[in-house]
């Protein structure tokens, strides 16, 4: 028996797409980091470049954008941005110079250190779940990528 409009419609509610769950929770997150960036004079995506650059320095530029899921032509500005206001520093491999390798600076360093967004691992109410949630939000993202790797290239 074919399923009434009315039917269709009750199960295609908003509220039930885990995908806008996870998409509203990063409208969200913005919304919480603004303030804080704000007053260090940084966007969300040079906040999380930088961080990126703490775990470790001389990173190519190819090697970043893949830790942060942008493409180069993406991050170059961003990353031209933070060496204006002197967080990073940007220089050609003398190995190859193809690659540009980025690195913190001090003052950089400097600003990661009083952790402009420690504050929202309290503000996200989750306690102990913090970290269950982060692992599982992570094994979404990698599933997820899994499974339309090489799919996008067929279209």
């Amino acid at each position: 028996m074919p399923r009434s409009p009315k039917a269709e419609a009750k199960g295609r509610k908003l509220s039930n797409f885990l995908c806008f769950a996870v998409y509203s929770a990063n409208l969200a997150f913005g919304r919480a980091y603004k303030p804080i960036l704000d007053a260090v004079g940084l966007t969300y995506t040079q906040y999380i470049a930088m961080v990126a650059l703490s775990e470790q320095d001389e990173q190519t530029v190819s090697a970043l954008g893949g830790k942060l899921f942008l493409e180069s032509n993406t991050l170059t500005p961003i990353l031209k941005k933070l060496e204006q206001t002197g967080y990073i520093s940007r220089l050609r491999d003398p190995a190859d110079e193809r690659q540009v390798r980025v690195s913190l600076t001090a003052a950089g360093r400097h600003l990661l250190e009083n952790d402009p967004g420690g504050a929202l691992v309290e503000a996200c109410g989750l306690g102990d779940e913090f970290s269950v949630v982060r692992k599982n939000v992570v094994r979404l993202r990698d599933n997820l990528l899994r499974n339309t790797r090489g799919k996008q290239d067929e279209t």
